[in-house]
């Protein structure tokens, strides 16, 4: 007689003499419920007995009452047509399983870590500048899909998500890394090709700021301990600890006038000649401390920072100081400059830290503008500016510790 839900419900309770030992209930065409004892109770499983090519065989259609019977009834009945067209239902379901192992060892997460663990220095570093874009801007849309079924528009889609936030710079990295993961992928004979070369021009250019930088969190910090070793002029040694923290323009740092400073309110605000606006700059603790060390020397005089060819103050630093300072330290133009401060900050609070973008071009003082086509104010986002800041220097310390 054909099961009911009720006999599998209280199929159990078939082993009246209680023996413990696998049973069981046969329901029609070929599929039963096979009973097991377990430590808490009885387990039940369908099975689904068939012949194909002569042999006799078996197919498991899941579990009771996970797999309810009228289920259990549709799995079964598909494998019979399954048979009927010539297929046996226990090698098709493994040829699937197969394939979908295949497909996950293909998908373009699975080969872009294998690429970094295997080309990319340090990959495995929990900020990597290089995983970190994948995991951001492409894994959550392409990670799970084969590499192969991939097409340029699905690459050029994740890379308009970036570039709608306002980073160009970084969609173009975004970019470069994907065709580094493809071309791997065609090296070891999973991608038949580098499709992201069908994407040139589809994007705007990078404006680019041809000023030499450091952006890889793992050089930043080398650079970070080397300015703590740094030996000068204490004014000198406090511009070039403070450029990281602050990242405005060089001119600005070396102009900075006591006037425009409240260390009360932890805020720096002046006049941007270049923009014509006034701009104001959240000192974290890590900037309050560098000025107050350098107030009782430099405070009674105009400048900040003076030149220390100028007696009376009356001139601020000389604009090569920094650049020379870090000449000295190693680092020549064509690895880093004053001017670079503002790349490492701009790439590492996008990219590693996570920082809203309009935040982050707020504080590079760039022209921001709201839906309407306004410019934003000065004071906009000023509070989470100040935590954007805080958590900037933090990090730096963070970084410099060896920490991250």
């Amino acid at each position: 007689m054909p099961l009911s839900d009720t006999a599998c419900k209280n199929a159990h309770k078939n082993d009246k003499a209680g023996s413990g030992k696998p049973f069981k209930l046969s329901d029609e065409k070929g599929l039963f419920l096979l009973l097991q004892p377990q430590e808490d109770g009885w387990g039940k499983w369908w099975r689904f007995k068939y012949r194909f090519e002569g042999k006799e065989k078996l197919l498991s259609l899941g579990t009771y009452p996970e797999t309810s019977l009228a289920q259990a009834r549709e799995k079964r009945d598909e494998a019979r047509k399954q048979i009927a067209a010539g297929i046996d239902p226990g090698e098709n379901r493994k040829a699937v399983k197969a394939a979908k192992a295949e497909s996950a060892a293909n998908s373009f997460e699975v080969i872009a870590r294998e690429w970094g663990l295997k080309k990319v220095d340090n990959w495995e570093e929990k900020n990597h500048r290089s995983k970190r874009m994948l995991e951001r801007n492409v894994f959550p849309w392409l990670g799970g899909k084969p590499i192969a079924e991939i097409l340029p528009k699905d690459i050029l889609a994740c890379l308009r998500r970036v570039e709608d936030n306002g980073t160009i710079e970084t969609a173009h990295r975004t970019l470069q890394i994907c065709g580094q993961v493809f071309r791997y992928a065609v090296a070891t004979g999973r991608a038949d090709r580098d499709i992201t070369h069908d994407l040139k021009g589809a994007l705007p250019p990078a404006k680019g700021e041809h000023f030499a930088a450091i952006t890889e969190p793992k050089e930043a910090a080398e650079l970070l301990r080397a300015i703590d070793g740094y030996q000068g002029s204490l004014p000198a040694v406090c511009a070039l600890k403070l450029a990281p923290l602050v990242f405005v323009r060089p001119g600005e740092l070396r102009a900075m006038q006591w006037q425009d400073v409240n260390l009360d309110t932890a805020e720096w605000r002046f006049f941007i000649t270049k923009t014509k606006v006034q701009h104001i700059v959240p000192l974290s603790r890590q900037a309050v401390a560098i000025l107050q060390d350098l107030f009782p020397l430099t405070g009674r005089g105009r400048y900040a920072f003076p030149s220390e060819r100028t007696p009376n103050g009356d001139r601020c630093m000389s604009e090569n100081t920094i650049n020379a300072a870090l000449k000295r330290l190693g680092y020549g133009k064509d690895k880093m400059t004053g001017h670079g401060f503002r790349a490492m900050a701009r790439t590492i609070l996008d990219e590693v830290l996570g920082v809203r973008p309009d935040f982050i071009e707020h504080q590079l003082a760039h022209a921001v503008r709201d839906p309407n086509g306004r410019a934003y104010n000065r004071t906009a986002h000023l509070s989470e500016r100040h935590k954007m800041m805080q958590q900037w220097a933090d990090y730096l310390d963070a970084l410099k510790a060896g920490e991250l």
